[in-house]
């Protein structure tokens, strides 16, 4: 569980450190700052793959018979966020300031639906805590001008993309031995 923490608290603090301390993100400089902050993403994503894997299956609740369903759809809406924030923004986009960060928020709760163990919750429920905190960060930071609506076409592909990731995605759950369409469909 302490490789599965550690990991998690480099991707935060890698995360939120140009709101934090933006005096240590700027002295690290543009490219330097950047290259550092990727490091330590990448390191905490390796290290919460490791201790996830790792930690031991303890049960603290067990998910509704049905969640399965729930969770499948949730993360066709948390990519869909996801990859729209990293686009022009269409209708949808438009309409939501920190789509990536929603997108994770709600991959983290539809995990959280499916996972009862001790370290789904750590895991899931801290990436929820993170992205809960990046939102406040940003916006207590920054004003939003809500972007003007894009074409339509801009969220059509944003959907299909999501639904070509979310295929990719159900592969290496179930290459990993964690099909995503087993289990709690009760």
């Amino acid at each position: 569980m302490t490789l599965l923490v550690l990991g998690l608290l480099l991707w935060t603090v890698s995360h939120t450190l140009k709101r934090l301390a933006p005096g240590l993100r700027a002295a690290l400089g543009e490219g330097a700052g950047k290259g550092i902050v990727s490091l330590l993403s990448l390191a905490g994503i390796i290290l919460m793959v490791l201790g996830y894997r790792a930690a031991p299956v303890v049960p603290v609740y067990a998910p509704l018979p049905g969640m399965g369903h729930l969770n499948n759809l949730l993360m066709l809406f948390a990519l869909f966020f996801f990859i729209a924030g990293n686009l022009k923004p269409g209708r949808v986009a438009a309409r939501v300031r920190h789509n990536m960060l929603t997108g994770v928020l709600i991959w983290a709760v539809a995990h959280l639906l499916v996972n009862g163990d001790l370290a789904s919750i750590v895991l899931f429920g801290g990436m929820a805590l993170y992205a809960l905190l990046s939102m406040a960060l940003i916006s207590r930071a920054e004003p939003w001008a809500r972007p003007e609506p894009g074409p339509l076409r801009n969220d059509l592909v944003a959907a299909l993309a999501a639904l070509v990731l979310y295929a990719g995605i159900a592969g290496v759950h179930i290459w990993l031995g964690h099909n995503p369409f087993l289990g709690t469909y009760g």
